[in-house]
């Protein structure tokens, strides 16, 4: 094995060039770099980049899913379906609105909801499925959207960690009656903090933009006023990012997929572990992070042993999920251990490791190396799947 940088090796490095520090530099040079014709610029961009007719920015993806459940009427004591499996946090949006959770469990193999485990989820109560694409795999979507239309249920599509992936030739994005994206660091398309929600209804955007916040031109209107905004509208300065980084997307996806194949040809001599999934009707990934799956020998506590080992080698690595329906927040609906047994067996298992454009070949076969003699050291030895 070549010698490699033993200096600290980041799980994400956001993919920055002069692209970027010139949009930015030029936006603190003009007299404006709160919400305003930048934001609007990066809106329309993004909406075209899918599309799909409208984008409306946000804070965070979290903040544009609640404000897509406002915009839905989605009220309390309403229940919305969704999954206990992902790294971004976005379901809380649901008891933000305070609506119930109703988690429902997933596919073995990409993660994503079962569509039958979804279906009999489904009551009177039921407002609206919300169908992430985890770790950048694209959801079953064409049985999700027939099990919505069935029920007469507004679908919603949570992209938020899989920017330029494709299912059935489609950018992700483009399956939800709403869908929300993230911008938020590891992700592809970062500028810190931010999101969009796009959609096809001009009612949902009216209703998203009313809730969001008033432009300076909107403050004296009776119509506008007559509903309390959250004020959660994005800055020029933070589109400025977004709008640069989106012109590079093309090649930030390309260098992170060149990264993927490294990783790929150093985890072939890796015995017991899950190799990546891509499902039949899936076009495109475009993962998140590098995920490995261990074998069904290794307990999550052998896998935090392997992250707290990956750390002490100067190496960030993270348990991908931690099932929302285990966290305390969750724990007064009634959510317990062992009622979703598919997405507890593959979140125990789960290690994301560093996974952005700036490793080096040296770095990755360190990484590889590095978590191959820790798994040796938690004592699980090779695995059954």
């Amino acid at each position: 094995m070549e010698e490699a940088d033993q200096s600290f090796i980041s799980l994400s490095d956001p993919d920055i060039t002069f692209a970027e520090l010139s949009a930015v530099e030029t936006l603190l040079c003009s007299p404006r770099i709160s919400n305003g014709p930048v934001t609007e610029a990066f809106e329309q961009a993004f909406a075209s980049y899918l599309g799909r007719k409208y984008a409306v920015a946000v804070p965070s993806g979290t903040l544009g899913l609640l404000l897509a459940l406002k915009a839905l009427g989605i009220e309390p004591g309403q229940e919305v379906i969704a999954s206990s499996y992902s790294m971004r946090e976005t379901v809380h949006a649901i008891r933000l609105a305070g609506a119930r959770t109703v988690f429902a469990d997933v596919d073995y193999w990409s993660g994503a909801l079962a569509p039958a485990k979804v279906e009999e989820r489904i009551t009177s109560s039921t407002g609206a499925i919300i169908a992430g694409n985890p770790n950048g795999h694209p959801a079953p979507w064409s049985e999700l959207r027939a099990i919505a239309q069935r029920h007469q249920l507004p679908l919603l599509e949570d992209s938020t960690e899989a920017i330029g992936s494709r299912y059935k030739g489609e950018l992700v994005g483009r399956f939800g009656d709403i869908a929300v994206f993230d911008f938020a660091q590891p992700l592809a398309l970062s500028c810190g903090e931010g999101g969009m929600v796009v959609s096809d209804d001009i009612e949902v955007v009216v209703g998203l933009r009313r809730h969001r916040a008033h432009r300076l031109d909107e403050r004296s209107s009776v119509v506008v006023g007559s509903a309390a905004p959250y004020q959660a509208g994005m800055s020029d300065l933070t589109a400025a990012l977004g709008l640069a980084q989106l012109k590079r997307l093309d090649d930030i996806l390309e260098r992170r997929r060149l990264i993927e194949q490294l990783y790929n040809g150093h985890m072939q001599s890796f015995e017991g572990i899950k190799p990546p999934y891509i499902g039949p009707d899936v076009t495109e990934v475009n993962w998140f992070l590098y995920l490995v799956h261990l074998g069904t020998r290794f307990t999550r506590s052998s896998r935090d042993a392997i992250v707290d080992d990956l750390r002490v080698e100067q190496i960030e690595a993270a348990a991908y999920c931690h099932p929302l329906h285990l966290q305390r927040h969750y724990f007064d609906l009634g959510y317990r251990r062992g009622e979703f047994l598919v997405t507890e067996k593959i979140a125990d298992r789960a290690v994301a490791l560093p996974f952005h454009a700036h490793l080096t070949s040296s770095q990755i076969e360190f990484i590889v190396e590095t978590i191959k003699d820790a798994s040796i050291n938690v004592g699980a030895g090779a695995a059954i799947y």
